[in-house]
């Protein structure tokens, strides 16, 4: 086993793998920016390491700062968590060259998969089923022209290069096509250096749905089930669940979609923690759509339901144990709930909302986990994701994981900054959300629904004042007409802010 890990992220996912090392008896060592000198990380790591200034191109995204932070603390092994460069094979191959244990698949898994046209090919080759589509990136309008008719419309555009939404264009009619090329070409090469982009069948309202999966240097390979994923804005997930609805629906999905994604991961010999995701159609048919090749920001309701603890497994497997598990001993047992808890503004447009947090209270209970990353006093930075953590439940069935959700959502206090816990509270209360009839447009239909038919978020705001009576705290909002588009918890977060 390691002595030393370095971990070359920030936020929660740092806070996240300090505590697992710890349970592991395995030192810890935070790398941070200027700005991030104050937070969680570093205040509970072993070692704590400066690497640059604010700009992630000069700290979390420098090789030469991380490798040089872990020769400097002799850490023998480097989890890069999520973002910045967990999928970065340059990263992977740097580390190696420099005798650092990479914990994450080898660099060759990640070059094959980090491009999505590559591993289009890669699921063809390994018979996984794909949505139609270009099998490369389009070289000129007239051949996008001829592959788009052929699909036919409507289609997308996407950067092979990346994802999140960026170089993405929905393309309804031909006439839209050329500008819609040269849109999604120019944000790929800003967003990924890369301009190339390919184009795929438009599925309506599809869900998004990911297959957990974990493999160990000595070619034993497991999935550990399906994540519905299909709650998003700006295509970035916002709220995931383990299992899907959908299995509910067609049992025999779990195992289908599970063996697709081992057959994919198979052929490019796939070891440590990976995902692969999945478009389904409204009749439960499933496309493959691409891999993150380390872990997922949304893997607690697995571990939840599993019962498998995916970041120890990361950093076992790196030292190279065999996995302990089978297929066959993988149970799935009750119904997980994630809601991921940003410092961002659902009424306008999910702008980020960065300064101090004057209060921070995480809910608890039986059944209820906070990965956190943040503290009352923390000031939450702009040039950084405004994660602030992932509010997880546990329940044995998904109605009463839903209830559980929305107690501890009425129970976290976060007052300075705006968030989404009140977009958390109404979409558990959503009628819709609670029959599980999901995709990834359900937001804008949600929000729609809100417009035609305003409820009073009474019950929210009771919550509040009932919170911060118990805090032995007399909130200047006590007389404030709540509205339900959330404006008074806004209301209620901005007044506090200057008392």
């Amino acid at each position: 086993m390691f002595k030393k890990v370095l971990i070359a992220n920030r936020g929660e996912i740092s806070v996240r793998i300090i505590r697992a090392l710890r349970e592991m008896d395995v030192a810890s060592v935070a790398v941070f920016s200027e700005v991030d000198r104050l937070s969680l990380p570093v205040q509970m790591a072993d070692e704590a390491v400066c690497i640059g200034p604010a700009p992630s191109s000069q700290s979390y995204l420098s090789i030469e700062q991380i490798l040089a932070a872990a020769k400097r603390t002799h850490a023998d092994a480097i989890h890069p968590g999520y973002g910045f460069l967990s999928e970065n094979a340059q990263f992977a191959r740097a580390c190696t060259d420099a005798g650092v244990k990479f914990i994450g698949p080898r660099a060759d898994a990640i070059e094959q998969m980090g491009s999505k046209t590559a591993a289009r090919r890669v699921a063809i080759e390994a018979g996984a089923p794909v949505v139609p589509g270009t099998e490369q990136g389009v070289q000129n309008i007239r051949e996008a022209s001829d592959s788009a008719r052929a699909i036919g419309y409507p289609v997308l555009l996407k950067a092979a290069a990346g994802g999140g939404g960026k170089g993405m264009r929905r393309v309804e009619r031909e006439e839209d096509l050329e500008a819609a090329l040269r849109g999604a070409a120019g944000e790929a090469e800003g967003a990924f250096g890369s301009s190339e982009v390919y184009i795929e069948k438009l599925i309506d309202r599809p869900r998004h749905i990911e297959v957990q999966v974990l493999g160990d240097e000595h070619g034993n390979l497991i999935h550990l089930g399906e994540r519905e994923c299909s709650i998003q804005r700006r295509h970035q997930k916002v709220v995931e669940e383990c299992p899907s609805p959908l299995v509910a629906l067609r049992p025999e999905l779990r195992s289908e979609i599970g063996e697709a994604a081992l057959k994919i991961a198979r052929q490019v010999g796939y070891c440590n923690a990976g995902t692969l995701e999945f478009l389904a159609d409204q009749q439960g048919n499933f496309y493959f759509l691409e891999m993150n090749t380390r872990l997922q920001v949304e893997h607690p309701v697995t571990e939840w339901v599993t019962g498998v603890d995916l970041v120890r497994w990361q950093i076992r497997i790196a030292a190279g144990e065999p996995l302990a598990l089978r297929q066959e001993d993988i149970r799935w047992t009750g119904s997980a709930i994630e809601c991921r808890v940003y410092a961002e503004d659902p009424e306008n447009n999910f702008l980020p909302s960065p300064g101090p947090i004057l209060t921070y209270v995480e809910p608890s209970g039986p059944g209820v986990r906070v990965d956190g990353g943040v503290y009352a006093g923390w000031n939450v930075p702009l040039e950084y994701d405004p994660l602030l953590a992932k509010l997880s439940v546990w329940a044995e069935s998904r109605s009463a994981a839903i209830e559980r959700m929305r107690r501890a959502v009425s129970e976290y206090r976060v007052l300075g900054i705006t968030t989404n816990l009140g977009l958390f509270h109404r979409i558990t209360q959503d009628p819709t959300f609670q029959s599980g009839e999901l995709h990834t447009g359900f937001l804008d239909e949600f929000k729609l629904r809100e417009d035609a038919s305003p409820q009073s978020s009474s019950e929210w705001l009771a919550a509040i004042l009932a919170a911060a009576h118990i805090q032995g705290e007399t909130p200047a909002l006590a007389v404030a007409q709540p509205h339900a588009n959330g404006s008074a918890w806004r209301q209620f977060a901005r007044q506090e802010s200057i008392r």
